[in-house]
């Protein structure tokens, strides 16, 4: 992967992370934050309900004891008086009162706990409660609500009135609720969960089902609890529903009061949030593209430019500069690139220069060596030529004969010398052309085979490796020729004792090799250091440049 997508990708996970932890702390925030108001507005709500509930409580008290002040009451509490009354002369007493005082429910009975008179059900005088001592508890049977109870002494009978309002829409519909909230009580009257024992100010709840789980938790825990309440596959119609238990004073469950809040406001932030997120990642991510598209300008154009540069210094091109077009680090490194050539350039140029210097001292110190063998025994010569003249002219004749041969001889190794010299110095450049080199090796080898395979010195064994698949090369043939030769010729001198030469060739894909080995005695470090510098020579009569010719001749 380039550093260009690189960086693509480290600014888009960057954008992306963000975003999505920027949207995830607003989600987690919000949550919390809409529990809580969940929390409080529940709580203001339970508050609210429960100072309704005494407030109402205390009216119907009032009211209840009006009706035992009343007229009606006192007129049932003399017929009582007077013996066994006549319970059908008070079936409208009970209903004028509740009337009159705005009560749901209002019932007169004698101190046996018979019925005289009673506004839901008129029919019901003469019946009989269960018990006198509880007869709130008894009234509220059929129906969740306040209740009050009063006696009424006249002589040695007691009339009991018990009035009260029920505790229904009409009683929540009183309480004021926060918008997105709503209020619903269940009357814990029934054995069976049904919905005409759910009651919201805006009528019946037709899903019961939904609310049951939570009917059911109270029901047999008796504890508060809470729970989500989907209505609809759309999560904005989701509920917060808060269950609070309603007891009596003897600990029973009367009902259930449910405040419902509207998760709509919830639920469409968090929707506003996805969508700013989405909308904010990809623009981040479009930030992310132009950031990195001006960062690739910024920082990889130039590093890709010292590349291409680098790699130029590396192929020979030493004169290589790069253009600078900042003042900062990357300016800073394009400036310390140029330098780095300049100096490369003066230290190659002091180098070449030195090894020039060094090379002619080495080339005289050489020729000097190389001459001063053969100029010897000239001047000997001439020298005995001289003192046979003086000496004895009768045997000059023979003398210089003698003498003459030898200069003969000392001159043609001059010449040798001269010209082995000269023509290192005079290597021709190659002429590059098709060749096999398959064909050039087994042309050294039948060159060199009567001499390899002599009997003095020991026979040399000449083994070849040639690939068969080897294709054609660009190469100097006679070039090639004379450095395959030259190394046959090192190895023979470097096994005096006999021994084995391989020649091998293969091929990859994108070159052909040669190798040249042998069972030699091998080479020193210190040879192996100076293996191919000129007239270097560890023979007692080599000129040390057989292998400097090979190396220039591989290298051009």
């Amino acid at each position: 992967m380039s550093f260009r997508r690189k960086l693509l990708a480290v600014f888009a996970l960057a954008v992306i992370v963000s975003v999505v932890a920027v949207a995830w702390m607003a989600s987690v925030v919000s949550s919390r934050a809409f529990a809580q108001v969940n929390e409080e507005r529940t709580a203001a709500l339970v508050a609210q309900f429960r100072r309704e509930f005494n407030r109402q409580g205390e009216d119907v008290l009032r009211r209840v004891q009006a009706l035992a002040a009343g007229e009606p009451a006192i007129r049932m509490g003399l017929a009582l008086s007077h013996g066994s009354p006549d319970y059908a002369a008070h079936i409208s007493e009970a209903k004028s009162a509740a009337e009159s005082q705005e009560l749901d429910f209002v019932e007169f009975l004698d101190n046996q706990a018979t019925i005289i008179s009673s506004a839901q059900w008129s029919a019901k005088f003469g019946y009989k409660e269960a018990s006198v001592s509880n007869l709130a508890q008894a009234a509220s049977h059929d129906a969740l609500g306040l209740f009050a109870v009063r006696t009424v002494n006249v002589g040695d009978k007691l009339l009991y009135v018990i009035g009260g309002r029920q505790v229904d829409k009409r009683f929540l519909a009183n309480l004021e609720l926060p918008a997105g909230m709503r209020v619903m009580l269940y009357q814990n009257i029934g054995g069976d969960l049904s919905s005409q024992f759910l009651s919201d100010p805006s009528g019946r709840v037709q899903q019961i089902n939904k609310l049951a789980p939570l009917i059911h938790k109270v029901q047999q825990h008796g504890q508060e609890t809470s729970d989500i309440v989907r209505w609809s596959p759309d999560a904005a119609d989701d509920e917060m529903v808060h269950a609070i238990p309603l007891k009596g004073q003897e600990g029973q469950l009367l009902g259930v009061l449910l405040a419902g809040n509207s998760r709509r406001t919830y639920v469409e932030l968090n929707r506003r949030v996805r969508a700013a997120a989405l909308m904010v990642g990809g623009g981040g991510i479009l930030l992310a593209i132009l950031l990195s598209g001006w960062a690739a300008a910024r920082v990889t154009r130039p590093v890709e430019v010292l590349a291409a540069a680098a790699r130029d210094v590396a192929g020979g091109n030493w004169n290589t500069q790069v253009e600078v077009n900042s003042a900062d680090e990357l300016g800073e490194l394009a400036e310390s690139f140029n330098r780095m050539t300049r100096e490369l350039l003066q230290q190659r140029d002091q180098l070449v220069q030195t090894e020039r210097v060094a090379a002619w001292r080495e080339l005289a110190r050489r020729l000097a060596h190389e001459l001063k063998n053969p100029l010897f025994p000239l001047q000997l010569t001439v020298e005995n030529l001289i003192r046979a003249r003086q000496q004895s002219p009768e045997q000059f004749e023979e003398i210089f004969l003698e003498s003459s041969t030898t200069l003969l001889a000392e001159i043609a190794n001059l010449k040798a010398i001269i010209s082995r010299f000269s023509d290192f110095s005079k290597m021709p450049h190659p002429q590059l052309q098709r060749v096999q080199l398959n064909e050039i090796v087994q042309g050294v080898g039948r060159l060199f085979q009567a001499q390899l395979q002599a009997s003095n010195p020991p026979a040399i064994e000449c083994e070849f490796e040639l690939d068969e698949h080897l294709e054609p090369i660009a190469a100097d043939a006679e070039l090639l020729h004379r450095a395959i030769s030259n190394l046959l010729l090192n190895a023979m001198d470097a096994m005096p004792q006999g021994g084995t030469v391989r020649l091998r060739t293969w091929k990859t894909d994108t070159s052909v090799y040669l190798e040249v080995s042998d069972t030699g005695t091998g080479l020193t470090s210190e040879e192996c250091e100076r293996l191919f510098t000129p007239y270097f020579t560890s023979k007692q009569h080599g000129t040390g440049l057989g292998l400097a010719i090979v190396q220039s001749i591989v290298s051009d």
